[in-house]
């Protein structure tokens, strides 16, 4: 693993690692936050999976995460959402591709020997993290935002135990029924639609619900709310009587001005879980 950067950040460190990744054959890069009580023994950590175009780098410099993280001694972790390199797949379009590998297990060329990223997420890079830092593997909540929200729902109703809570910023809630979404599984996994139910978390939720707290905040002038379909996924849990909350933000958008403004409240949810 190398060391590319890392700054003091509210008495932690900011740091930003690449490795060798085997899950998605390429290197990738990831950035991980350590509140300060990192010092004393290994601390809970918060996955932050970022949305389409984005790296690592967004939501480390714009959600606001480290001042919260740092007060509840919680390690935060911003992977990349998809491989990159001059040998992995791309497209011209934004929203498939390089910066949009959507958090799945790819299947189809030219995708598959690359896009990996639910092994990355959900296997590797645990692993890689609790090798070289004071991370309590045991203790794990997850959180995104739009694909990223869609990656933390879906890898959470698909891995029951591994995270302790769930929360997630104005997710792609139903994929199968969304332009931002058929378009990417169609391309990563095939035209066999039963296996794009297992990456829709309205779909996940109507047949297996989450076994972990769940929050959600999407803003009710965010401006991409038809690819969302927050109403789908909301009608799914009460369908199921699902234990959740979800908030309309008024007058909010898609933006990390959003994100940042309730982020707090995000890491506070977390941390409740992580303690108990």
């Amino acid at each position: 693993m190398k060391t590319i950067s890392e700054n003091r950040c509210f008495g932690g460190v900011q740091g930003v690692y690449s490795h060798a990744s085997d899950a998605c054959a390429c290197d990738m890069t990831f950035g991980l936050y350590l509140p300060p009580q990192a010092q004393d023994g290994p601390v809970p950590v918060l996955w932050y999976l970022s949305g389409l175009t984005c790296t690592h780098e967004n939501a480390m410099v714009k959600a606001g995460a480290q001042a919260h993280a740092a007060r509840h001694g919680i390690a935060v972790v911003f992977p990349d959402t998809s491989p990159r390199g001059p040998g992995v797949a791309d497209d011209a379009a934004y929203d498939l591709g390089q910066g949009a590998g959507f958090y799945v297990n790819a299947t189809e060329a030219p995708w598959a020997p690359h896009f990996r990223m639910w092994d990355y997420v959900a296997t590797e890079l645990p692993q890689v993290l609790t090798a070289a830092f004071p991370i309590a593997a045991e203790r794990q909540a997850i959180t995104g935002h739009s694909m990223g929200g869609h990656g933390a729902l879906t890898l959470a109703m698909g891995l029951p135990g591994q995270y302790r809570s769930v929360s997630a910023f104005a997710p792609i809630c139903n994929p199968t029924a969304a332009d931002w979404g058929r378009k990417q599984l169609n391309a990563y996994l095939g035209a066999d639609e039963t296996a794009w139910a297992p990456h829709d978390a309205t779909l996940m939720m109507r047949a297996q619900g989450l076994d972990a707290p769940l929050l959600i905040d999407t803003g009710n002038a965010d401006q991409f709310g038809d690819h969302l379909r927050t109403e789908a996924l909301a009608q799914a849990i009460a369908e199921r009587r699902q234990a959740a909350t979800i908030r309309l933000q008024k007058g909010y958008d898609h933006s990390y001005f959003f994100v940042s403004t309730f982020m707090g409240d995000h890491v506070a949810f977390h941390a409740d879980a992580l303690r108990a």
